[in-house]
């Protein structure tokens, strides 16, 4: 079985490391203090478990697993037991280990990982869009006009009370609707909702920095319940 560790404290990740190194089956792949470059390292190598930390700033351990394209088994490392219950919410995880890890928990945790991979035959895909192929005009109703727009030049959509602002490559046009009707017209392998007031063309992204994106000129924020289905959408190197 391969693994990784990822924590952001350097002890901790120690202490994992040493308590795989007792087993020959277990093979640790790499070590991450972030969960970004985790999710980087898998988008790359399959990996059969990662003993993942929960709090760890700017990316928690729950935001790791909501953002996973595809689900290796999951072993939680905490101090924090409060979690135990709702952890478990997600199929992935298989098991929860409070700190400090004691050698007989860990070696009960591997136990739970060899039968939850022997019962799923691997790890699990993740559903994807069903989505054959999307429209590539929208039309728009502007005093009495209807208005033809290519979808690959919408950079973001903006919600204005009653209204939405459609921001194109070189144009914005003031619509009479809602984000929510909107959102339901445009198709989802392009675009994506990263905040209650914005709908993004992510392909159109330009840099993404702490809770937001740069598109174009603007500076679009990201919220928390948002920000792992962007990143998990992301071709990240």
């Amino acid at each position: 079985m391969t693994c990784i560790i990822v924590d952001d404290e350097a002890a901790a990740r120690a202490i994992v490391h040493q308590l795989c190194s007792k087993y020959e089956e277990l093979i640790v792949l790499d070590e991450f203090d972030n969960a970004i470059d985790a999710i980087k390292f898998l988008n790359q190598q399959d990996v059969d478990v990662v003993f993942l930390d929960i709090h760890m700033p700017g990316f928690s351990g729950v935001d790791f697993v909501q953002t996973l394209k595809s689900s290796p088994r999951i072993v939680l490392t905490t101090s924090d037991t409060e979690f135990a219950i709702e952890a478990y919410e997600y199929e992935a995880i298989v098991d929860y280990l409070v700190k400090p890890i004691t050698p007989p928990r860990f070696e009960k945790s591997l136990q739970k990982i060899k039968n939850a991979l022997a019962s799923s035959g691997g790890k699990e895909e993740q559903g994807s869009s069903n989505e054959s192929g999307a429209e590539e005009d929208l039309y728009i109703n502007i005093d009495r006009r209807l208005i033809k727009l290519k979808l690959k030049e919408v950079l973001f959509v903006e919600a204005k009370g009653d209204y939405i602002d459609i921001t194109t490559e070189g144009k914005t046009y003031h619509v009479h609707t809602t984000l929510k009707k909107i959102k339901e017209k445009l198709p989802e392998k392009t675009f994506l909702q990263i905040h209650r007031s914005y709908i993004i063309n992510f392909t159109r992204i330009i840099d993404i920095e702490d809770n937001s994106v740069l598109i174009e000129k603007k500076v679009i924020p990201i919220s928390r319940s948002s920000r792992p289905e962007l990143i998990r959408r992301l071709n990240l190197l």
